[in-house]
């Protein structure tokens, strides 16, 4: 009797091992919706002193809200696809730094953002759902609630920067305020961008198909227009050829010092393209997609 229970052991033990393995193919589809916040890294506004940049120009007063709305595929138990399309506001306003240059060029921004991306998921810490079944004498296998991974991969970007003058917003595109459209070597900015995002994330599992979590990422451009800032002024009389109201929206200075926005004087840094950030609460679940429906104890 001890030998066939010990035989019988023996064989059950590699169809639970393959069953508890092959189960994330059965949920091998997640929902993901997110909700939380963006912020800008760019020419705008920023640190108290000239020179710095990405991080360092985090500007919290800045942030803004956003969405999401994805679909995670599991390619393996430790790795998947994800398509995500996200919509935030981005802005940024040179009031609130207290360096001198950035001040006095007196300029700010806002504009929607329309992001669709696709990313690889790696989990170094993948959630397991553990035994199904409490049987008496079963201990089974044991699961674990948290997942941590890393993702990139590669998106598109809508954008359309925003400028204020007398409490209107105007769009800065069309008004090519660094002689964009004027001057040959100056071609007008596209509105839709190239972007690789990347990052890192959090998830607990509260049951077998639902989850929430944290998620945390950046996003490199290869655009230095997000905010319509990027080389430097203009004559006024090129501008006005455009429209006037560019000359307006180039220069908000005060006048006091003239030689900072004269023509040739640096507006921006083309050197350093934009980027900004999200950071997501996200909710998760699971969709059934057949695969293995062996039992684990």
């Amino acid at each position: 009797m001890q030998r066939l229970a010990l035989v019988l052991l023996l064989t059950l033990i590699p169809v639970l091992l393959n069953a508890q393995s092959r189960r994330w193919k059965s949920l091998r589809y997640e929902v993901v919706f997110g909700a939380g916040a963006t912020n800008f890294l760019g020419e705008l506004g920023g640190a108290d002193q000239i020179g710095t940049d990405f991080y360092r120009d985090l500007e919290f007063s800045q942030t803004r809200p956003a969405t999401s709305l994805g679909l995670r595929y599991y390619v393996g138990s430790r790795a998947a696809v994800k398509a995500n399309f996200t919509y935030g506001i981005l802005a940024g306003d040179d009031a609130t730094t207290n360096e001198f240059h950035r001040q006095y060029r007196n300029l700010n921004f806002k504009t929607n953002i329309y992001e669709l991306t696709t990313v690889f998921e790696y989990m170094f810490l993948s959630e397991r759902p553990g035994a199904r079944y409490k049987l008496k004498g079963v201990k089974g296998i044991r699961g674990y609630n948290i997942a941590f991974y890393g993702f990139a991969g590669v998106g598109v970007l809508k954008f359309n920067p925003q400028g204020e003058y007398n409490g209107k917003w105007y769009d800065l595109q069309p008004l090519g305020t660094e002689g964009q459209g004027i001057i040959e070597s100056r071609k007008k900015y596209d509105l839709v961008q190239l972007v690789i995002p990347g990052g890192i994330g959090f998830k607990y599992a509260i049951d077998r198909r639902w989850s929430v979590g944290i998620e945390y990422g950046v996003r490199k451009t290869f655009t230095d227009y997000i905010d319509d800032v990027s080389r430097s002024y203009v004559e006024k009389s090129i501008l006005d050829q455009i429209d006037p109201l560019s000359y307006y929206l180039a220069d908000k200075s005060n006048g006091d010092f003239p030689s900072n926005t004269s023509p040739g004087a640096q507006r921006g840094d083309p050197n350093d393209k934009d980027s900004y950030l999200f950071a997501l609460f996200t909710i998760n679940y699971k969709l059934r997609s057949g695969g293995s429906h062996l039992p684990v104890f």
